[in-house]
């Protein structure tokens, strides 16, 4: 059994095509996708339509909630007021049969993998938090990516296995009692990479492997030319 674990594509299609073209080599059809599939990059349509047809388990992420409270007229986060307009054009031009699915997403996932539960979550929410709206930023601020923090951040979660997203770079840490993995953002990256993990199940157990596959990112940058994506320039400079 092979469960592969992507977060944060993020409208990236070409990045999330190249990733489903490994896993198809590798015969893995168990996904499960952590939030974050829509905004920054051009293609969130395209991206939503390729989750769907593969029958990808998502939960939300903040840029989709964020784009969703939009839409609700519910408001939009006063800590995103920067990536405003950008949402603003995401809720405008995502297909209303794809906004229908993500508002019926969840923000949690668990299985139990062999003896191992494996939970997903995009970060951390407080549990004062778990069911606030978007604009109340019940997601939990960024922590630098060690040990220490993913056990201040998921030690109390009754898991074996946390899985998350959110902070772009890779997390991978391992205490007695839990693993916590981040795979990295697939869709965002300084480089040309889409990272995304694999949890396989054997006879020994659990075990859990950091894959990367190039994509062609010159493409990607050529569509978010080409629809005019707005703040794409804010988003070069930080991400891409």
């Amino acid at each position: 059994m092979k469960l592969a674990i992507l977060t944060d594509i993020h409208g990236n299609v070409q990045a999330l095509d190249a990733v489903f073209n490994q896993l198809d080599a590798a015969g893995v059809t168990d996904v499960w996708s952590l939030g974050d599939m829509i905004a920054m990059g051009p293609d969130s349509n395209e991206v939503m339509a390729r989750l769907l047809d593969r029958g990808v388990q998502m939960i939300t992420g903040n840029h989709d909630e964020a784009v969703l409270s939009l839409l609700e007229g519910k408001g939009h986060p006063a800590s995103y007021a920067h990536t405003r307009p950008h949402h603003e054009w995401v809720a405008r031009t995502l297909r209303p049969e794809y906004t229908d699915v993500l508002f019926q997403l969840p923000r949690t996932i668990d299985r139990v993998v062999g003896n191992e539960r494996v939970y997903g979550i995009h970060y951390h929410i407080p549990l004062a938090k778990r069911a606030a709206p978007i604009v109340e930023d019940p997601f939990h601020e960024i922590l630098e990516a060690t040990l220490p923090n993913m056990q201040q951040l998921f030690g109390d979660y009754e898991a074996d296995i946390i899985c998350f997203g959110h902070h772009h770079p890779i997390h991978s840490f391992e205490d007695e009692s839990k693993r916590y993995l981040n795979p990295g953002a697939l869709g965002v990256a300084r480089d040309d990479l889409a990272r995304y993990g694999i949890l396989s199940l054997d006879e020994s157990g659990v075990s859990i492997a950091l894959q990367a596959v190039p994509y062609d990112k010159r493409a990607f940058l050529e569509r978010m030319e080409r629809f005019d994506v707005p703040q794409r320039d804010v988003m070069y400079r930080l991400f891409y």
